[in-house]
Formats: structure tokens, sequence, C-alpha cells
């Protein structure tokens, strides 16, 4: 699982395709709420917002 910005999106799909072979699904971290879990602010590769949740 990724939470990544839309710049680094592609990156993380292409490493969760390698680790878990199969593909991911992609959410928008802007639209969804979680109940038991709070997303990571900035990107996993950056210092930027994070937006999208590869999972």
């Amino acid at each position: 699982m990724y939470c990544v910005c839309r710049e680094h999106v592609e990156l993380a799909i292409d490493k969760f395709v390698d680790e878990y072979e199969d593909a991911p699904d992609l959410v928008n971290l802007q639209t969804t709420a979680f109940s038991a879990w709070t997303p990571p602010e900035h990107c996993d590769w950056c210092g930027n917002k994070a937006e999208v949740l590869v999972v």
C-alpha cells in the first residue's frame, strides 16, 4: 500500500505490480473517508501532499 502525490502514482503502481503481480486499486484520498485509519499527509516518496492510495 502506498500513499502518494499525483506525480508518483505511476511509480507506486509499478512497485505494486512488481511486488504483488496484480493490478492495484486507486483511491482518491480527497473524496474518501476512513473510519479506522488516517492516511498520511505526505507522499511516501516526497514532501508533497498525499492524494492517492494505491492498494
